[in-house]
């Protein structure tokens, strides 16, 4: 990974390669590097943790990610490709400022990089939580560096076309592995078909044992992430034209769901299967209720893997975390430079590209620290998610599909929906609430931005 970083560093000639890989990319590797970016190894650690935890219902979760993803391949990217016949954009706030002004786009920017350093930092933490399972003398903070510190390094040098193309590499070593190694191994030794009856109760293998306020909440978080991911616009200004860019929307559906989704559900079965048959208990863990449910898949490959297969499939999901760590990392200083830096600042045309570099460095160094202090993956992904979410997401459809779209209800509407989700987080984790019926605190985050806009943009015309 670090070599192709530096093979890209010698092609990256300007800030459009850097940020937006030279805008010719093609479908293929277009569309498995949206669906590494979104799923990649954090979700697929998630996705281990759900199937262990409820079952094949937990494959629900990226159902959502479908429907987001052919939801803005049909309504937003021909919306985008239309602004980009007129402005050479390199970030997602950019579409604010020349929608609204550069207020909403300070404001906008300022919650993404936060929401994709939050990111970076969980996958960080998937890629630490797999290595401190693997090798149990690795203490989880010594982790987190060599991880971070391999993803942040490749990306400071390679830019996006770096990130595209070992995306790709990244993506197919995953499924491959998957597939020829991690399924079928583990598979065949928890004794099969007959084992997963025995050792199960029988709403782990249904496929709709999952409440409504389980789905409600992931397509809340999840489907209005493909309106406003900085990931996803970068991406869509990569694209050589608006059909090649939903072409590879589709195509990145098709392996959210049911591809990806199902594949990590299964292994987390399977590492239920492994405990209760006595697999971990040379790894300290006897029951359900002594292991961290995201922690079971690690567990299980380690248990089931002989060496050389083990070491394939160690490298299929470190490859995976990094394809989304290095994105979230290229999202989250391309918002900082072009949407505040350069906005308040001048900076020398000649010198933007080492000033990428540093701040992408800068960035990665703070989600390492992020990624040091937090403890669940899902949860820090969801999170982030979230913020980004409940701030975003109304003001972005005010500016593509209202016909007078307010600023100054914008600017109001990011700063009610993000610090009303932030807040309601902060107090549930702590345990100072309980919010009715277990609703994701994001609803009542889009809700206050939608209020605060509709409110603000009729005092307006009034």
């Amino acid at each position: 990974m670090l070599a192709v970083g530096f093979y890209f560093m010698r092609r990256n000639k300007d800030i459009d390669d850097y940020y937006v890989g030279g805008r010719g990319m093609s479908s293929g590797h277009i569309g498995l590097s949206v669906v590494a970016t979104d799923v990649g190894g954090g979700f697929s650690i998630g996705l281990g943790g759900l199937g262990f935890a409820i079952g094949l219902a937990g494959s629900w979760m990226l159902f959502t990610g479908l429907i987001g993803a052919w939801l803005s391949a049909y309504f937003l990217i021909p919306k985008v490709f239309k602004l980009l016949a007129k402005h050479k954009l390199f970030t997602f706030p950019e579409i604010f400022y020349h929608l609204f002004n550069s207020r909403v786009a300070f404001l906008a920017a300022l919650v993404s990089a936060v929401g994709y350093m939050g990111f970076t930092g969980a996958q960080i933490l998937a890629g630490a939580k797999l290595a401190t399972a693997t090798f149990p003398t690795l203490n989880q903070n010594t982790a987190v560096l060599i991880m971070g510190i391999t993803a942040v390094v490749y990306t400071v040098f390679g830019g996006l076309k770096a990130v595209i193309y070992t995306d790709t590499v990244q993506w197919i070593i995953l499924i491959a592995g998957l597939i020829f190694i991690g399924i079928p191994v583990a598979y065949f030794e928890i004794g099969g078909w007959e084992a997963l009856q025995q050792n199960l109760d029988p709403s782990f293998l249904d496929l709709f044992n999952i409440a409504w306020v389980d789905l409600f909440n992931w397509g809340l978080t999840i489907i209005p992430i493909w309106f406003i991911g900085m990931t996803l616009y970068q991406r869509i200004y990569a694209s050589k034209d608006e059909k090649t860019a939903r072409k590879a929307w589709f195509l990145a559906g098709i392996f959210e769901w049911p591809i990806m989704a199902f594949m990590g559900v299964l292994l987390g079965l399977f590492a239920r299967v492994a405990l209760q048959q006595g697999m971990f208990i040379e790894l300290g863990y006897e029951s359900v209720e002594s292991i961290d449910p995201e922690m079971g898949l690690p567990l299980l490959l380690r248990s089931v893997l002989p060496a050389g297969l083990m070491g394939l499939m160690m490298s299929a999901y470190f490859s995976a975390i990094m394809s989304t760590a290095d994105s979230c990392l290229m999202a989250s200083s391309g918002n900082i430079l072009s949407d505040i830096i350069k906005r308040y600042f001048r900076v020398n045309e000649k010198k933007e590209l080492r000033y990428s570099q540093w701040l992408t460095l800068v960035v990665g160094a703070l989600s390492l620290i992020l990624a040091t202090q937090m403890t669940d993956v899902l949860d820090l992904m969801l999170l982030s998610y979230s913020f980004m979410v409940s701030g975003l997401f109304i003001p972005l459809i005010a500016a593509l599909f209202f016909k007078s779209p307010s600023a100054k209800a914008a600017w109001w509407s990011i700063l009610f929906g993000g610090v009303t989700t932030l807040s309601l987080e902060i107090l549930k984790m702590n345990n100072l609430i309980s919010l009715p019926l277990d609703i994701n605190p994001n609803f009542f985050g889009i809700s206050s931005s939608l209020l605060a806009y509709l409110l603000i943009a009729k005092l307006e015309k009034k």
